[in-house]
């Protein structure tokens, strides 16, 4: 179960926060996930365990790893947009639709 590729869109938090879910598929669903990778007794000549564990161990780190640079990288692209906000607010203090913007960023990281 691989996790989606791609760039993920931190401009909407609301399809980031599904992206987020889908990527946890494979976390949430462990438990059938070893079910179906550890062979029964009946099973066990035919299937080789370890090699079976070894990649469900892979998946799992590359799903944490790709969750984990998506996660980076939007924290990072709205701390930018966060910065330049709060230098454009130093510059106008007067401006409310500013300050709405700013701390709806400042929400998002």
């Amino acid at each position: 179960m691989a996790a989606p590729s791609g760039a993920a869109s931190c401009e909407d938090f609301a399809e980031f926060q599904e992206l987020l879910r889908v990527m946890r598929t494979i976390d949430d669903r462990i438990v059938h996930e070893l079910n179906t990778t550890i062979p029964t007794a009946s099973f066990a000549g035919k299937v080789d365990a370890g090699q079976t564990c070894k990649e469900l161990y892979q998946s799992l780190m590359d799903a944490h790893t790709s969750r984990e640079r998506i996660i980076k990288n939007c924290i990072a692209q709205t701390s930018s947009v966060v910065k330049t906000l709060r230098e454009e607010r130093e510059k106008a203090q007067d401006d409310l639709a500013l300050l709405k913007q700013l701390r709806k960023e400042q929400t998002k990281v």
